[in-house]
Formats: structure tokens, sequence, C-alpha cells
């Protein structure tokens, strides 16, 4: 990158620039800082000007390398997006399963390439909706998914043999799974040809999110049952998605949502060879997850310091063989969080700047946030505008005619190797924890994630930090956008449809499946086997859980001070 035999008359060449034009327009016009200082939204300070000084100890060849190469900083692809775009993914799931099929069915009809389901708290917690602990809930925040019978409707007429489908579900990911595979068995399509994805990322539950169900140990064990099967019997499927983008969303930084999340990664990694996998049986088809927040470069970055951090984890420590071993792939979401109420319609903006950072970043996949995601569930409008955003990117900005466009950027690779250094610092202080599993018992996690969002809405509500609708360019407006809403009558049709379920499926068949599946969460046995079985008789996500909650028990929060 640098010719280390012009670094002194490099040098003098900078100071000679500070000298003769800097500071002479610093003493006329002083700069204003903006934004808590000239600091990224995570509160690393960013210096005035980048230089090949700054990535002088980079390795043009071993740090940066190709696309399509270890490490694959610039990309996992030798063709970038020039041989296949990102997949177009946007996020729909609200009432009952009829309603979120129509969506589907528009979103693809308007040229998204691939689904990605939300589910409604009932379902993430494996209840049945008409659990007295759920009352309220039914299709707020997500589809509701009872039983298979759900299931099929929800993807009814929706090619599933063709078109990838990622799952956001976590505690009764195994359930759910179970559901699709067996939806679609009765339409005659195996399971060898099911392409998609499922997050079943239950560590950043307990760090972020919270939607847990089980203890950690078992519930670890519920995700490498599924990293197991996946490996032999669903060449084609992701079985985990593990995902930063909860993490980011409760406050993290840009540099610990990278570490928490490749930490988690590897404590999985950890699991599946004590089970006795072969790294290269399973690796190939972990996938990630990650935010994309409004710092650009900070999460240009983020993204290229991520392949490059698992490439040499997976190589050197692990001693996977396989380069696609080697690989990040990885699905990118705007930031929900940082969608605004007021105003509204700004949140495009935001949102085409944060996608811009994902399609720059290299990713895999992308999901881009409805205008109206801080009021509501989004309408049929703001996804049209959000689906969109991500079409003129990908076809009219010409950002995908080269690869890594900002690679060898000073400011980039200084970036990219600060974002590295600060990963693996925090992989050394979570090994001094014990691990991943320990810090997040101990709650090291949680206070860290805790501390760096105190320190940002500090600075948001002291005024440091600027946000255009809240404590910047406010404006008292009335709200003109419409909001989505949902059919009054979907929570009684799927409360009925739940009934019907119960009362006309066979009873025993149904007893000698959980009872079965008793016995095996007793003992060792891979459990999607005998969830498969329950759901193929009709047994509901309520049910299933209920027998796993008792043989394993259910997880309570450590308080974190």
């Amino acid at each position: 990158m640098f010719d280390h035999g012009h670094s002194e008359e490099f040098k003098a060449a900078y100071e000679c620039w500070e000298q003769l034009t800097l500071f002479p327009t610093l003493e006329k016009a002083p700069e204003v800082p903006r934004n808590a200082g000239f600091t990224t939204i995570s509160g690393e300070p960013i210096k005035r000007l980048y230089t090949p000084l700054d990535i002088a100890g980079t390795d043009p060849i071993n740090d940066i390398g190709f696309p399509g190469q270890y490490p694959f900083t610039r990309g996992i692809h030798p063709t970038g997006y020039r041989g296949k775009l990102w997949t177009m993914r946007m996020f729909a799931g609200f009432g009952t399963a009829e309603e979120t099929n129509a969506r589907f069915k528009y979103l693809l009809s308007q040229g998204q390439t691939g689904l990605s389901v939300a589910f409604d708290m009932p379902t993430l917690y494996g209840r049945d909706t008409d659990h007295p602990l759920v009352e309220g809930e039914f299709g707020k925040c997500g589809v509701a998914v009872s039983s298979l019978a759900d299931m099929e409707i929800l993807f009814d007429g929706i090619p599933v043999d063709k078109v990838t489908t990622s799952m956001t579900i976590n505690s009764p990911a195994i359930v759910i799974w179970a559901m699709y595979i067996a939806a679609a068995e009765k339409r005659g399509i195996p399971m060898e040809k099911l392409g998609g994805t499922l997050q079943n990322d239950i560590l950043k539950e307990y760090a972020a999110q919270n939607e847990y169900i089980y203890p950690v140990e078992p519930s670890i064990r519920l995700v490498v049952d599924t990293i197991e099967f996946a490996a032999k019997h669903m060449p084609k499927w992701n079985p985990v998605s593990v995902s930063g983008y909860h993490i980011r969303e409760a406050g993290a930084t840009a540099a610990q949502e990278l570490a928490f999340t490749l930490g988690d990664g590897l404590a999985y990694v950890k699991a599946a060879l004590k089970r006795g996998l072969d790294i290269d049986e399973f690796a190939p088809r972990l996938s990630f997850f990650f935010n994309a927040h409004n710092d650009f470069f900070e999460e240009i970055a983020k993204y290229r310091a991520a392949r490059r951090i698992w490439a040499r984890q997976m190589r050197e420590v692990f001693g996977a063989k396989n380069p696609r071993s080697w690989w990040l792939r990885f699905h990118t979401q705007t930031a929900g969080v940082s969608l605004t109420a007021q105003q509204p319609e700004i949140n495009i903006v935001r949102v085409a700047i944060q996608a811009l950072a994902g399609v720059l970043g290299g990713t895999q996949s992308l999901h881009t946030d409805g205008m109206d995601e801080a009021l509501a569930l989004p309408s049929e409008k703001a996804v049209t505008i959000a689906l969109r955003t991500q079409q003129i990117i990908a076809e009219e900005t010409g950002v995908t005619n080269t690869i890594d466009p900002l690679g060898g950027s000073y400011f980039v690779e200084a970036l990219t190797d600060e974002m590295e250094r600060q990963c693996l610092d925090y992989f050394r202080r979570i090994e001094e924890q014990g691990g991943m599993e320990a810090a997040l018992e101990k709650g090291w996690i949680q206070r860290e994630i805790s501390d760096a969002s105190y320190r940002f809405q500090r600075e948001v509500d002291d005024g440091q930090r600027g946000i255009v609708g809240i404590n910047k360019h406010n404006v008292h407006e009335p709200l003109e956008i419409s909001i989505l809403e949902m059919d009054p009558e979907g929570d009684a049709k799927h409360v009925a449809r739940l009934n019907r379920v119960r009362r006309e499926r066979d009873q025993a068949q149904v007893q000698a499946a959980l009872q079965a599946l008793r016995v095996a969460a007793e003992g060792h046995d891979n459990l999607m086997y005998p969830v498969l079985e329950a759901v193929r008789a009709y047994a509901t996500v309520g049910e299933i859980c209920d027998v796993l909650r008792e043989v394993f028990g259910v997880y309570r929060e450590v308080a974190v001070v």
C-alpha cells in the first residue's frame, strides 16, 4: 500500500501542508465540532485526515487481498455484484397467516427476491395465541403461527422450492422450522430442496432481545440439533443466522456488535464440534445478520472487518479446510432504532444511506425498513418505497459496477483495522470472563451494551449528538401518512382455526408424539426428529414448547447493576 522508503519524505510533505495550508486556514475559520466532537456514532474519535501513514502496517495482500480470496476483506465473491445482486428480502409479517401471505405475494410481484418472516410475540415465546399470558399480543409485531395449519396457509401458493425464506425465530426455532418443512412435504416438496435461513441465535436473546424460554445450556443444545440436522438433510439451508442486529438495536457500539456477534458464532462452532461434527460439515452453512446504522463509513468498515476476522478464526484457529467454511455470509437490515416517529418521511433518507452502506460493505441480503416503522407495522406504500430504495441502488447508482469500491481508501482501511483490533480485544476480555456463555450468565455482555446505550442517549439528551426531528430541525405538524390497519377479526379467526385443529386431529397420535419428544429431551437424542413428528401430528407450538419447558426449565434473567 505504501512504499516505506518514502515515508520520511511523505511525513515532511504532510508537515509542510499543515504549516502552509491547514494552520493558516484554522486561524481564520476554526473547525466546528458536530455530534459529540468529531467521532463516530459509537464514540470513536475520527482524525482530520487519513493518509498512507495510517495504514503503513497494513499488508495489501494478506490483510486486504482480492475479492473471493482469503481473508475476504474485499468480499467473498470474485465478481461482487457484477455476477449476482444481493437478495432483496423485506421483513414482513402481521396478523393472520392469510394477511401475511397476501403481503408476501405482493412483495414478490414488486420484484422482491426472497422472503423474510416476522412472527408475533406469542409465537416468539412458544405460546399458543389463546394462552392467558399472551392475551392482546396477537399479530402485533408479526404473524401468528400456532400449528401446522397456520404454516400451510402462510406459504400457500408460494414456490418455496424456488424462493428462499428467512425466519426470525429463536427459542421455538426448532418447532417453526419443522412446521415449514412439514408444510412443504404436504405439497410434495422434499426438505433437501428447501433453501433459506433460520435465525435461531439464542445467545443474543440473553444479551439483548430477551425473547428466550429455556436456560442457556439446553437452548444451545437445540441450536446444535438444528445445525446437525441441516448438515445431514438440508444442504441449501442456513440453520443459524448469528445476529448482531438486535445487539446493536439494544444500544451496542459497532465494535461491540461485531465482537459479540462473532463471539456467539464461535460459541456455536465450539458446541457443534463438541457434539462430534466436523467443522467443514457445518461451517459453510452458518450465516450472519448485521445492523446498518447511521455512521456510513463505520458500518462499511465493520462488515469488511467481520469477513476478515471470521475467515482467520475458521482457518487459523479451528483448522477448517474448505474455503467456504471461511466465508462470512451476511444479511443486513437498516437500523430500526434510528427511525423517528417525527417527520416519518425523512426516514426514507436514513434508510437509503444505511442501505447503501450495506451494499458497499458487500452484503449478500438486505432488508430496508419502512418509513413508518416507528409508528406501526409498515403499510403497503411504505414497504414499496423501501423495496424501491434497494432497486434504485442496484439499478441506477452504479455502485455495483466495481467490487469493493472503497477498498484502499486510507480512511476505510484504517477504520477496518481499528474495528478488527477492538473486536479481538473483546475476544480476549470475553475469554477472561470464561467464554460467551459465562459472560452472558454473569451479565457482563449486557452491562457492556447498557453502558454504551447510556452514553449515546446522554449525548442525545444533552444536545451533543443531533438527530433530525428529535433535537435538531424540529417541526410540529400533524401526521399525514396512512398507517397499516389489520383485520379486526383476525384474532378470533386465528383462534377458531386453532380450536378446529385441536378438535379434528388424532389426539392419540399427538400425545404419543409429545411423549416421544419428552423422552428424547430427557436423553441426548437430536430433538429435530421427534419435533417433526409432533408437528406432522398437528401438535401446537405451545404444546411442544411446554414439554421442553417441563424438561429444561425456564431461564431467569440476571440483574445487571
